[in-house]
């Protein structure tokens, strides 16, 4: 049997990634040996250069509570006293190193469940100089408008971590984890204004965080403070901006004793009711125009041990607070939408694999193997349901029964995370096409009984400057019916290694992954899988190789599917001057999409940048970023089809005004893809030239506005877009933003279908026909948020959309590999428009490929299309209690189309607001239970 054919199961794909892995570890021991190597040669010994990460870390040390602590932001309780001072900040912004212009006074204190911390900022300029603004949690995370006081903590000192806890002068809270602001504790938090400047208190549950059994703790520690009248950051532990800083350079909060780490027990019940309001289709049986539905459930949360945690959802509530963007999809891929559901977007930083970081590069995606959406995902096989059905009643999303989360770091430095979830079955009622509509009804299985888990596991060394780790993913569906089983892949496995390690100070950096994945089932579901716009295994030029396992031919026999997936960069990341290199690798059968999220296999990708930054402000400037650098891409097949190099310089000046540009210039390549399966040609490149600019954010009325222009090079073609963002805060409490956005489009190389015809010689019996297309859209995302208190808020966002499409012409490659193009009715044979009754445009198109020649004509439907939608949400949020919320939700949308194809604002503006609209309301209430 040809390896292409075999079927391997679970261990025997595990024994074949660990083999790709063994194939190229080599390469990647050898990227860590040797900057190890350099560094036992030099000994230890670092330099010591004023104001940079190398001067001492500072040390502070807290004391034990006693007497009573009301959490209100004044620092008048007598227990504050004892607690040793933390001082000596430092500027990073705007004078580098030079201290901290306003003092800052940080006291710690401790009890056997909670940590109190306690902050004085002083200000010469009195109340008047503090500046603060109103707003929902964590959204002044970033950006220098409102003064605040962040603590970062390292509880772990694993050099790693960052737990974030921060408060502005009105007592607005911000949090989270690594970056993550889903990290959403409990705990208390208060600030005052007073003649001095401001002061605020924190009141941090131990069992909140995580940390060492130790008895005596020592935790890494940062304190930054923002004063927003200077742009002023101000930082505890001191590093320059051309620094790598981080946790490897936080200063430590020692010598304090903790017996016991608390144990973390919480339960948050839910409520939720809705209602949906739409029009219904005249004579539709299953719906009436209202849907009520009502639902409770609970998530819940326990320390499994001190350092893991538990997390578990019973019938979970996913409904997301705000609708999906709207976008125009006239390309073969799936789009991609970001997770909103609270389980999933919580403490995802644990299952975190396949980080991708570059100083510029485009058009390039992460060996990502973890997209959570796939999780009660729509029914995958409702599209055969409405195929022949004139009405249906299925489900917006396959029911979750059920799902966990087990988290947590090992006393040995293994940080753990184990997700596993359980989704229901989904059944479609509907009536077939011409069936009465009084029943009876026919059912069928639209999404079937589906396993996800993931497991993921790291280890730091070295400090925390190395980080091993493995990732394992598995997919298990039940699949009863034929029609599933010939549609849909029985199984999918994957399993990965990543390596992260930092060498001379964190200066220079080097990370590679590598993953193996596999998928099986019935040989249809395998042959579609080959067919996919990802893979596109049956085009006719690819080059068929039989290499083992990793096999690029098409196989319609094939039971199973396999590839493999690499990333790895080497960089310097400190200094003025900057540089880095990486692969991109996936090869043609690497297959993830039923956890993950993947649009395009077949590929290796390689960058080189070199990057020029000032960090220390000069004449004119505050700060400049630089990079000059390029990019290239080729298939399995060795054809070039991506390349690209590019100029970007970004400029902060004196007022604080920020100005960057960009030039590219991408020529011609080969594309195996365009034609959706068919042969390789070319597609047309460009010089894409880009300009922004911004005002200071920390005013009342900022501004951001840009510009991109990309003339095609090898066709008539263009790319212009125009996009700009308005803020305005009239107040501290509101804040108006508007984004207008407006983009065109010029192309001769919009696929719009394939036609069988044996004369098509050059492309093996088949017509590619494209069309030259005119394309624009027009949207504005608006926000408006009311802040009554720091708990109470009020947010309406609306994204008005306009978008049309006009086909002024159709076309085909004169050869494979090539970027000529000949038009029918111009270069060779003619387009005779149809028209129906009454009809003022052409309802579709004759064409005739040869005029008078053997091709046969054929017939297209005419692709024009305008597209309009309103989409929008008022949210009211009630943080009642601590961890306890109340949500008033009001979503609407409003969509239409038709087939004009011209852009005409007034007249599709008009025609949105007749649009019938879908209205959902929603109540949902939590009631947070722990300790």
């Amino acid at each position: 049997m040809s390896p292409l054919n075999r079927s391997l199961d679970g261990p025997a794909i595990r024994a074949a990634v660990l083999g790709l892995f063994a194939s190229v570890a080599p390469t990647i021991a050898l990227a860590v040996a040797l900057p190890i190597a350099a560094a036992a040669q030099t000994g230890t010994t670092t330099r010591t250069v004023v104001g940079s990460q190398n001067d001492p870390r500072p040390t502070g040390r807290p004391a034990p509570r006693q007497g009573s602590i009301t959490v209100d932001g004044r620092l008048d309780d007598a227990a504050w006293a004892a607690a040793p001072v933390i001082t000596g900040f430092r500027q990073q912004q705007p004078d580098q190193g030079a201290p901290a212009t306003e003092r800052t006074e940080v006291r710690v204190l401790y009890d056997a469940t909670t940590l109190y911390v306690g902050a004085r900022m002083h200000d010469a300029a009195g109340p008047g100089g503090v500046r603060a603004l109103l707003a929902r949690r964590d959204q002044l995370l970033n950006g220098s408008a409102s003064d605040k006081i962040a603590l970062v903590f390292d509880p772990f000192r694993d050099r790693n971590t960052r737990v974030w806890f921060e408060l502005n002068p009105l007592g607005v809270r911000g949090d989270h984890f690594n970056g993550d602001a889903s990290f959403d504790p409990v705990w208390d938090g208060a600030a005052h204004v007073d003649s001095a400047g401001w002061s605020a208190e924190f009141r941090i549950p131990l069992s909140q965080l995580r940390f060492a059994r130790d008895s005596m703790q020592t935790w890494g520690l940062q304190i930054w403070r923002t004063i927003s009248r200077r742009n002023e950051y101000d930082m505890w532990a001191f590093w320059r901006a051309d620094e790598a800083g981080g946790p490897p350079y936080f200063g430590t909060l020692e010598g304090f004793a903790l017996q016991t780490q608390p144990r973390q027990m919480e339960v948050v019940p839910y409520v939720v009711s809705s209602s949906r309001h739409s029009a219904a289709p005249a004579g539709d049986p299953f719906h009436d125009g209202t849907e009520m539905k009502a639902r409770i459930g609970a998530d819940f949360k326990v320390n499994i041990t001190s350092n893991l945690t538990l997390d578990a959802t019973v019938n979970p509530d996913f409904g997301q607070v705000e609708v999906d963007p709207a976008r125009v999809n006239l390309s073969a891929f799936e789009q991609f939408f970001q997770e909103r559901r609270p389980f999933f977007v919580a403490n995802s930083n644990a299952f975190s694999f396949g980080n991708f970081s570059c100083y510029f590069c485009s058009n390039v995606s992460n060996l990502g193997v973890f997209y959570s959406r796939r999780i009660g995902r729509p029914p995958q096989l409702l599209g055969l349901v409405n195929g022949r059905a004139d009405f249906v009643d299925a489900p917006d999303a396959s029911t979750i029964l059920g799902a966990a989360k087990l988290t947590g770091r090992t006393r040995n430095g293994w940080t753990v995370g184990v997700l596993d979830a359980l989704t229901n079955r989904a059944t479609a009622r509907y009536v077939p096409r011409g069936a009465p509509t009084d029943g009876p009804f026919a059912r069928e299985e639209v999404e079937p009984l589906t396993n996800y888990f993931m497991g993921r596991l790291r280890k730091d060394l070295r400090g925390g400057n190395t980080r091993v780790g493995g990732i394992t993913t598995f997919t298990v569906r039940d699949l009863p019916e034929q029609a599933e089983r010939e549609r849909l892949r029985r199984d999918a496995e994957l399993l990965g290694f990543d390596v992260q390690h930092y060498w001379h100070q964190r200066t220079y950096s080097v990370m590679a992954q590598v993953a193996g994945s596999r998928v099986g089932g019935d040989t249809a579901a395998i042959r579609r899988t080959q067919e996919t716009s990802a893979h596109f295994f049956q085009r006719p030029d690819r080059e068929v190789r039989s290499d083992g396992l990793f096999g690029a031919g098409y196989d319609p026999t094939r039971r199973a599917l396999h590839g493999y997936g690499l990333y790895a960069r080497i960089a310097k990341e400190s200094g003025s001057w900057l540089w880095e290199t990486a692969q991109n690798w996936r090869s043609p059968g690497f297959e993830v999409n039923d956890m993950a999220f993947i649009s395009q296999a077949d590929y290796r990708w390689m960058n080189a940048n070199v990057v020029r930054q000032w960090t220390v402000p000069g004449s004119w400037y505050r700060n400049v970023w630089t990079s000059l650098g390029g990019q290239a891409q080729f298939n399995y097949d060795g054809d070039r089809t991506d390349g690209q190099a590019q100029l970007y310089g970004s400029a902060t000046l004196k007022n604080w005004m920020n100005v960057s540009a960009f030039v590219i210039r991408r020529p011609v390549s080969l594309d195996d893809r365009l034609t959706r399966g068919g042969p390789v040609v070319e597609r047309a490149g460009y010089v894409d030239y880009s300009l922004n600019y911004s005002t200071d954010s920390r005013k009342a009325l900022s501004l951001d506005v840009g510009a991109e222009a990309a003339p095609l090079l090898g066709t008539d073609g263009s790319f212009l877009s125009v996009n700009a963002g308005l803020t305005y805060r009239p107040s501290p409490r509101f804040l108006l933003s508007m984004g207008p956005s407006w983009n065109r489009s010029l192309e001769e190389q919009q696929y719009v279908d394939v036609v069988t015809d044996p004369t098509a010689t050059a492309f093996g019996g088949r017509r590619y026909v494209f069309g030259a297309i005119d394309q624009r859209t027009l949207s504005m995302n608006t926000r408006f948020n009311a802040t009554f208190t720091p708990n109470l808020t009020l947010e309406l966002f609306a994204q008005p959309f306009l978008a049309s499409g006009d086909y002024r012409g159709f076309n085909e490659f004169a050869a494979p590999r090539t970027i000529a193009m000949r038009r029918y009715g111009r270069d060779v044979g003619t387009v005779t428009p149809v028209f129906g009754d009454e009809e003022t445009r052409p309802s579709s198109y004759r064409i005739d490929p040869d005029g008078t020649g053997p091709a046969q004509p054929f017939t297209l439907e005419n692709p024009n299309f305008n597209l309009r939608s309103l989409r929008g949400t008022a949210v009211v949020r009630w943080e009642y209690r601590p961890g306890s919320t109340l949500f008033l939700v009001w979503t609407q949308q409003r969509e239409g189309s038709a087939g004009f194809g011209d852009f005409d604002v007034g007249r599709d503006r008009a025609a949105l607001f007749r649009d019938r609209p879908t209205n959902i309301f929603q109540i949902k209430a939590t009631y947070w239970l722990g300790r």
